[in-house]
């Protein structure tokens, strides 16, 4: 019995020492790829809010108010799955009368968050939702909506990139290159441009139609690539 636990124990010790080195004696080099690429959709997040003396008037008129903004965008050829109410709050108000508070009414804010496909009526959309009843603009962001194969363009140059490197280095290390032994990536991922983040607009009010300037984003991805020293 002793010996079979032996054996056993040299052939894990000898199969860890062969794995060891295999791995001991390497040598990583860094690439980088990045795809520059104009933003395809706008995200925008935009808030209904109403207040009211009661919670049922302020849940009424908001409601017809974000009827209205959803329509407008349909109207503007929105798909319903682009649309999307992302928050919806009542509040009660109060109003501070000789040292105690006393409730006035309620307000309700809805938030809803829309995907503009079309960046050409992006200006429209802004201007065209406050008209409807929307009453706050957050942010709107510019981005690419599938990035994935952008990513695996950037990729397979952080590839090339990080290969070229060890061939041009390998003769001035004075070293041998074996197999790749390990593969790590660092994807910056897809910023999105951000063109406003503004406070109330006014309860429906006009003012200009804001001019909306795309730009690019950058993809970028960073690969590591391992190698076996032979």
């Amino acid at each position: 019995m002793t010996v079979i636990v032996f054996i056993v124990f040299l052939g894990v010790q000898v199969n860890r020492d062969l794995n060891t080195a295999t791995t001991t004696n390497t040598v990583s080099f860094s690439g980088t790829g990045k795809v520059l690429a104009k933003p395809d959709i706008a995200v925008i997040d935009l808030s209904i809010i109403t207040d009211a003396t009661t919670s049922k008037l302020a849940q009424d008129e908001n409601s017809r108010k974000s009827t209205a903004v959803v329509n407008f965008l349909k109207s503007q050829g929105i798909d319903e799955k682009d649309i999307k109410t992302t928050g919806y709050n009542i509040y009660p108000q109060y109003d501070y009368v000789t040292g105690r508070s006393v409730l006035r009414g309620y307000q309700v804010n809805e938030t809803i968050t829309v995907k503009v496909r079309d960046l050409n009526k992006t200006d429209d959309v802004l201007s065209g939702v406050v008209t409807a009843g929307a009453n706050q603009i957050g942010q709107v962001n510019l981005t690419i909506d599938d990035p994935e194969a952008l990513k695996t363009q950037a990729r397979e140059d952080a590839i090339k990139d990080a290969k070229k490197k060890a061939d041009d280095l390998k003769s001035e290390l004075g070293i041998r290159l074996g197999r790749i032994v390990n593969f790590a990536e660092d994807s910056g991922g897809v910023p999105p441009i951000y063109f406003a983040k503004s406070a109330a607009v006014g309860m429906g009010g006009g003012g200009p139609t804001p001019e909306i300037a795309v730009g690019e984003n950058e993809i970028s991805v960073t690969v590591t690539l391992t190698y076996q020293i032979r």
